[in-house]
């Protein structure tokens, strides 16, 4: 994102001077100070409050960091505080959900914690037993309207005020109130919306939603495509006082009336006739629920209590500002506005409580640490595609734009199944986010287009990659500081790399992210000799999204790139070789899992540090590098541990025809492993079809294969392709360090791992516990025969 400095303070202009002689401008702009004076902007003050006294101003309670003397004082325990995706959607970059990742946390004793030169130092070993003592409690809780200390400094980042949603908000109103907030498309037309409307829309939604009989701390669940109404339909869910909840658009109606009911959802938006027969399906199971508010195409039915999304907006319209400004005048940033519901692949999804704080000084830091650019200088614009249950897109569709006056567009619903790049020529956005398999997608297409290339524009490609490589490999060492490009690269800039820019519409794009899940050096290489330099992110859900930002001047190959401001890491427990469980803190660390305590103190520790449940390292420089999960960690028969991703990916990189690929092992004797061709995709569907890709028929034909469809390869029906694919793991377990992290066996599956099928959650992200349940037969196969793997029956390739 060609992203700016957000950390400056302006003066702000006389009110009256630029109202007196335009009416309406003045009608809104005293809405707005109406708005900011009954919900000012914070000025520290140190307190101490009990939990059992929740604070009856609305100034932020700034509480010092951890080990001061200035603590909370609770009235008893952690429960008695203030009173407060499919389901299977993953969270950032190589984003992770801590769900289930404590329980499969192994017992470590006589920890030893090493720090990077962002943490301070004496961290202590996380106890094996999380009976959290009083001072602990202050940075959490799972009530729903329950209040936690702040992470917060004396200077620096970490001592920014706090800010509610609203203030955030009407402060970007106030500086770019004419600007396009949105833009999302009619037709062949784009409509676009400036940020003053955008506020009042929001805040006659709000309205809407409380006479519908909105609660404060109850949810208003949304279910559907990236949209406006989504937008405007989160944000009035939390100035209205309510929790803005994202439901996935791949949920089945149970999942969707457990995340409804979990959050007691009040309201559920829904986009079309497909999503409502969902949430009519368990209806009568959401006590809860007043209403239901359908955003996108005509009802087919009417029913008591369901609204077309221009009725709702007509309810609030004309309602007058004094509840609504009362319930905004009340809220704290220490206090919850939003829930993200994590994966729940091997139990119920935990509602991980975000609050004001959480986004907006999460928005701050990050928007400063990318260079964001405000709109009085460049405006940024963002497309808007994945999905917005997940805080990865929330961040950067909603709230980074919000606080640099950025304009976000809306792609269309099937912009993952080949309208993506229409929008992104059309928008020519400033900054991309694209989880790896969007990547992988551009790759396999614009191989498919090179291969059908002249023989000299072929030659010129390939010489201009080379050249591409090298240069930006030269840069990154150099962190950016490559004093002038040599001529060569100026030239292949000119013949290729501004051709491939613009057919992609990333001519305009100076940040290209990707994250959500692990991407291969393959893809990072591709990209990066096109000179597209795809910079990492990593994070969760209940670290607001970012933790570590990849930067132009900062950034190494598969390293997700260094803290953001304001925040630390810390590696727990490191092996000899530095890795251990990666460790957060700061302001964008969550507040608790809402009316779950215990996995509450399992995520978060004594001190306040919040455990991911991934393992990673440093490098001399700080770089971070996630080596694993320690769910997904494979403990053989043997007691070897063996983190699985480092090796999929190296099966990936020495078979190209390889699309996904899982291992196994796991309390097994030996690793096998599950294999997909990659296909073509049904760009209705999403789901695969036998048919291979171009790349992966070009691959059979150097091989000297004549397949054309993956049911001619799998169950061992091509026995020349096979034998490349042996061929290619066994150059793989050439580099194994031990015996038991080779590969023994291996099968290819009758078609791709994918959404639709259950294998991949909303961000890509392979779902290994669904996996395992579904090709449980192919799987046991593997460990059937009594042979063992080193007998001559099944040699065990030499190392």
């Amino acid at each position: 994102m060609c992203y700016m400095h957000i950390c400056r303070q302006r003066k702000r202009p006389s009110f009256w001077s630029q109202t007196v002689r335009k009416p309406k401008k003045q009608a809104f702009q005293l809405l707005i100070r109406k708005s900011q004076r009954q919900s000012s902007v914070f000025q520290p003050v140190k307190m101490h409050l009990t939990a059992c006294e929740p604070t009856a101003t609305s100034t932020a309670v700034v509480m010092e960091p951890p080990g001061d003397a200035g603590l909370l004082q609770s009235c008893g325990t952690a429960d008695s505080l203030a009173s407060l995706e499919d389901v299977t959607a993953e969270s950032t970059a190589n984003e992770s959900s801590e769900e289930d990742s404590a329980c499969a946390r192994k017992e470590q004793s006589n920890a030893k914690v090493e720090q990077s030169t962002h943490t301070e130092s004496g961290a202590t070993a996380r106890p094996n037993s999380l009976s959290l003592p009083v001072k602990a409690t202050e940075f959490w809780t799972t009530h729903r309207n329950g209040e936690v200390k702040l992470r917060m400094g004396e200077s620096g980042p970490e001592a920014k005020p706090p800010l509610t949603v609203n203030q955030m908000f009407t402060s970007a109103v106030e500086r770019f109130g004419n600007y396009n907030a949105l833009g999302w498309k009619e037709g062949e037309q784009w409509k676009t919306m400036t940020y003053k409307d955008y506020y009042k829309t929001c805040r006659t939604a709000a309205k809407g939603f409380l006479k519908l009989g909105l609660k404060q701390y109850h949810g208003v669940g949304i279910l559907g495509f990236n949209s406006v109404e989504w937008f405007i339909a989160d944000i009035g869910a939390i100035l209205a006082g309510g929790f803005a909840v994202g439901i996935y658009t791949t949920n089945s109606p149970e999942a969707c009336q457990y995340v409804a009911e979990n959050c007691q959802a009040n309201i559920l938006v829904v986009e079309n006739h497909k999503q409502l027969q969902k949430i009519l399906q368990v209806q009568d199971r959401l006590p809860h629920l007043k209403a239901i508010i359908q955003y996108k195409d005509e009802l087919k039915e009417k029913k008591p209590n369901l609204y077309t999304w221009a009725e709702f907006m007509e309810l609030g319209r004309d309602e007058p500002d004094a509840q609504l400004d009362d319930i905004i005048s009340s809220q704290k940033p220490n206090q919850c506005c939003t829930l993200i519901y994590t994966s729940g692949t091997t139990g119920h999804p935990k509602g991980v409580m975000l609050s004001h704080d959480n986004l907006t000084w999460t928005a701050f830091v990050t928007g400063k640490d990318v260079s964001m650019t405000d709109a009085d200088k460049l405006q940024e614009v963002i497309v808007s595609y994945l999905p917005l249950s997940h805080i990865a897109a929330q961040m950067i569709d909603i709230w980074l734009p919000m606080k640099a006056g950025g304009v976000t567009y809306f792609a269309e619903p099937d912009a993952l199944k080949g309208s993506l790049a229409n929008t992104l020529r059309e928008i020519r956005p400033t900054a991309f986010m694209g989880v790896p398999r969007v990547w992988e997608k551009m790759q396999e297409k614009m191989k498919s287009i090179g291969a059908k290339s002249s023989t000299v524009r072929r030659k010129v490609a390939s010489w201009a990659k080379d050249v591409g490589l090298q240069t930006n490999l030269n840069k990154m060492e150099l962190n950016g500081n490559l004093s002038r490009k040599p001529l060569n690269f100026r030239l292949a800039k000119c013949l290729v790399f501004r051709k491939v820019r613009k057919a992609l519409g990333l001519d305009r794009c100076t940040r290209c992210y990707t994250g959500a899940a692990p991407i291969t050096k393959d893809t990072l290489e591709f990209f990066l000799s096109l000179d597209i330099p795809l910079f990492e992110l990593y994070g969760m859900s209940e670290s607001s999204g970012p933790h570590t930002i990849s930067l132009p001047d900062a950034f190494r190959l598969i390293s997700c790139g260094k803290v953001i401001p304001g925040c630390k890491t810390k590696i727990f427990n490191p092996d000899a070789d530095g890795n251990g469980e990666i460790c957060f803190w700061g302001r964008h660390v969550f507040m608790g899992y809402l009316n779950m305590p215990d996995k509450t103190e399992e995520a978060l520790d004594a001190d306040g540090w919040l455990h991911s449940g991934d393992l990673g390292k440093h490098d001399q420089d700080d770089f971070l590098f996630i080596t694993g999960r320690i769910k997904e960690l494979i403990i053989t028969a043997g007691g070897e541990n063996i983190p699985p991703v480092p090796i999929e990916d190296a099966v990936k990189e020495a078979v190209p025809l390889v699309s996904n690929a899982m291992l196994i092992g796991d309390k097994r004797k030996f690793l096998s492993m599950l294999l997909t061709i990659k296909c073509e995709v049904n760009n209705e569907t999403g789901a695969p079809e036998d048919e291979l890709t171009t790349e992966a028929l070009d691959l059979c034909r150097n091989l000297g294969s004549n397949a054309t469809r993956v049911s001619e390869i799998a169950g061992g029906r091509d026995r020349v392709v096979y034998a490349a694919i042996q061929d290619g793991i066994n150059r793989v377990n050439e580099k194994a360090t031990s015996n038991a992290q080779r590969i023994q066996k291996w099968t290819i599956l009758e078609k791709d791992f994918s959404i639709p099928g259950g294998e991949l959650g909303p961000t890509m992200k392979l779902k290994r516990p669904e996996v395992m349940k579904m090709y449980k037969d192919q799987i046991e196969n593997f460990y059937k025969e009594v042979l063992t793997p080193t007998t001559p029956d099944n040699p065990l390739p030499s190392k």
